[in-house]
């Protein structure tokens, strides 16, 4: 137990993170990652729009190390002398899913799947080629999938940190959010670490206690002792900060992660987003054209298309929308499920038809707060409030501090007269997060304005 704590919190002693119990029962958590996102880093929910990725399975050392494209250079060179290495080519599949969701490349995503068969066909059953399928299954977005084939490894070796990651990921992301809590717990007790840690603290944020999980990460930040996860956990405090409107606090962690690895990407994505919230608007415009000049993900592309507009330079706003489409098509075409990225982007910035099509497609796969707040939106863009307002209730239920939940959801209450609801949620979301999107901010004052006009 770290000094200075008490029995019945969550501590973390000897490199484990625990969950104590508290009256016989072990506090329970949930998960939810946003993801919709290829994104780099942990899920994240910025702004409005998401850019969906699931916590890397491997090491965040690994991911921001700098020696990843070198690495596949040497695991390429060696297979070519030595073919029959099932282990090296496990490791170069997981080294192309890493590269894809880093460099937001998703035609990565076939030669990962060509590597890990190959480690298949050389070694049926390997546990480090299942355990690499998971992480791709879950990186393309196949749920399902990356589920069976954790399961497959943890069968072969209970303590895989990659398949315990992954395993949490699509239980997560496939909605079943009390068989993730279990697993989280699982994960803890059998391969404690940074990995863990951090996804330990967002289950907190998502259930609303947000001391917890700045508490958590903070401890998570004392352990680390690599560039690569420094970077990665201090840009997860940031992201909490952030989340609770605190730009100044975000931008001192962002600086950190920076300063371990200065090409970190959701490092430089937030600090950017913190840096427009904040009212900075030429050095975020700055940052972000950085960021998708060399990633053009999802989120990114439609946060600095928003700034373009706010500053009136619309048509280089609608490149960067059109941007969105072309990465969905190249996704899709790599065999990754891009329903949440074209359903947030395309609510407010594109085919509102497509939209509501898309966030029903993954409604129908999964059930998360996430897929839950994406269909409630598209569903109003649509006009069809009255369908949204349960969906949109239903995004906000787990506690989550969330302002483009709450935004989404008083715009909908007020669309469908429940207006008393409408102001206390717009209200929340713009005291919780103030600058949380260029364009919801903006127009969650507006609705209140006409709100209290209304009165």
């Amino acid at each position: 137990m770290v000094p200075g704590t008490n029995d019945g919190e969550t501590t973390a002693t000897g490199g484990r993170l625990r969950v104590v119990q508290l009256g016989g029962s072990a506090v329970l958590l949930a998960i939810a990652l946003t993801a919709g996102s290829l994104a780099v880093g942990a899920l994240r929910d910025d702004g409005g729009t998401t850019v969906a990725a699931a916590p890397s399975a491997m090491s965040p050392a690994l991911l921001s190390s700098g020696d990843l494209d070198a690495s596949i250079s040497s695991l390429q060179a060696h297979l070519r002398s030595q073919p029959k290495d099932f282990g090296g080519w496990a490791t170069l599949g997981l080294a192309y899913v890493e590269q894809a969701r880093t460099k937001g490349d998703p035609s990565r995503y076939p030669q990962a799947d060509k590597a890990l068969k190959r480690s298949l066909e050389l070694k049926a059953g390997n546990e480090q080629a299942l355990a690499g399928r998971a992480a791709l299954a879950a990186a393309r977005h196949d749920f399902a999938d990356a589920l069976k084939y954790a399961d497959r490894t943890l069968k072969q070796n209970p303590y895989n940190e990659r398949a315990l990651s992954s395993r949490i990921d699509a239980l997560v992301e496939l909605g079943r959010y009390a068989d993730a809590a279990k697993a989280a717990d699982t994960a803890d007790s059998r391969k404690p670490g940074i990995p863990v840690f951090t996804r330990y603290a967002y289950v907190h944020e998502l259930r609303g206690d947000v001391t917890t999980a700045k508490r958590v990460l903070k401890q998570a930040f004392a352990s680390a002792s690599t560039p690569g996860d420094v970077a990665y956990v201090a840009t997860q405090l940031g992201q909490l900060a952030w989340n609770q409107g605190e730009y100044k606090e975000a931008l001192n962690h962002y600086a950190r992660a920076l300063a371990a690895d200065e090409d970190y990407l959701p490092a430089l994505e937030g600090r950017a987003r913190a840096q427009a919230a904040s009212g900075d608007e030429k050095e975020a415009v700055r940052g972000l054209e950085n960021v998708v000049a060399r990633y053009p993900l999802p989120g990114p592309l439609v946060e600095l298309g928003e700034l373009y507009a706010e500053r009136g330079d619309q048509d280089r706003a609608d490149d960067q929308f059109a941007l969105v489409d072309a990465w969905t098509a190249l996704a899709r075409a790599n065999g990754v499920n891009a329903d949440l990225d074209t359903a947030l982007a395309a609510a407010d910035h594109g085919d509102k038809k497509a939209a509501l099509r898309a966030a029903r497609a993954e409604w129908d796969r999964r059930h998360t707060v996430h897929t839950a707040d994406a269909l409630a939106w598209a569903l109003h863009v649509n006009g069809e409030d009255e369908e949204a307002l349960p969906y949109a209730r239903r995004a906000t239920a787990t506690g989550y501090r969330n302002a483009s939940f709450l935004y989404h959801r008083g715009v909908i209450e007020r669309a469908t007269g429940h207006e008393k609801d409408a102001r206390t949620h717009l209200e929340a979301a713009l005291k919780l997060n103030p600058g949380f999107s260029t364009l919801g901010a903006g127009e969650a004052r507006k609705a209140l304005k006409n709100l209290e006009a209304a009165k």
